[in-house]
């Protein structure tokens, strides 16, 4: 909660502050040895970041980019995320019987940090917990390596939902873990206070602005005045 007062949050959909989330991607993937081939603009963007479902998140400190993640918000009319393209046939019949998911992806941490580094997973998750608040949907689904199914195990009660699956340019076998909202929301609202949001902190990060108004430069974490 107190390295929570230090941040702030910024919706990312063009400009530097884009370029830079683009360029912490592929330093951090890098540094992590998870790409298969390097680019050479150092720029780590696709397509489905250009998909109308999607939303680019900065995580700064002190004016300065520290870490970032992209959430997708599926439902049967924009069933457009990562998790579609290798899990597609698991999710769409879901997608078709009405649910809706929240996919998280491109999680980047600056490798260079290293106070906050253990922090600052959950300072960016939490990012998608108040997503699958804010649009009530069925769960969160995160695409995930081995070596993380025991922290989002722990952490947000996910478990798997079907067999790893290859996914490139990724260098290892890829896991499907949901959460599911009904079953979890208050477990991790218990386990991480700081997790909590006020519906106007949701409105700003996920709603597009009311006409007249102009979009909010960054947005401030509530979790203090619930707590308080």
């Amino acid at each position: 909660m107190a390295l929570l007062d230090e941040i702030e949050y910024r919706r990312c959909d063009r400009g530097e502050d884009l370029e830079a989330i683009y360029k912490l991607r592929y330093k951090s993937f890098r540094h992590h040895g998870l790409l298969l081939t390097e680019s050479a603009d150092e720029r780590m963007v696709d397509d489905l970041d250009a998909a109308p479902n999607c939303y680019k998140f900065g995580v700064f400190m002190d004016n300065a980019l520290i870490s970032t993640i992209r959430l997708h918000y599926l439902t049967k009319e924009m069933p457009y995320a990562p998790s579609m393209t290798v899990f597609g046939d698991i999710l769409r019949p879901r997608l078709d019987r009405g649910d809706t998911f929240i996919d998280p992806s491109r999680l980047a941490i600056d490798p260079e940090l290293t106070k906050s580094s253990r922090i600052l997973p959950y300072i960016t998750m939490r990012l998608a917990f108040i997503a699958t608040v804010h649009f009530r949907t069925t769960g969160c689904i995160s695409m995930i390596r081995e070596e993380h199914t025991a922290f989002y195990n722990r952490s947000f009660d996910s478990m798997p939902i079907c067999e790893p699956r290859l996914y490139p340019p990724f260098t290892m076998p890829i896991y499907l873990y949901e959460t599911r909202y009904d079953l979890s929301a208050q477990v991790s609202l218990d386990r991480f206070p700081f997790f909590a949001s006020t519906a106007s902190e949701r409105r700003m990060l996920f709603d597009p602005p009311k006409r007249g108004e102009l979009a909010p430069l960054t947005i401030l974490p509530t979790a203090k005045y619930l707590a308080a």
